[in-house]
């Protein structure tokens, strides 16, 4: 999957290597955004009995 991305990202080495950083950074954004919080009533992390 990397070799195939890096093959088709245009331009040369710097730009690629700063767009897939930018890439990396826009993913990481929408998992704290918008996927972990829609995840996590389903998690069982907040189901303790310790305490009680």
């Amino acid at each position: 999957m990397y070799g195939w991305l890096w093959r088709h990202l245009p331009g040369p080495v710097v730009v690629r290597v700063l767009i897939l950083a930018v890439a990396a950074f826009a993913v990481l954004v929408v998992c704290f955004a918008w996927v972990f919080p829609a995840l996590s009533p389903h998690m069982p992390f907040n189901d303790t009995t310790v305490g009680t």
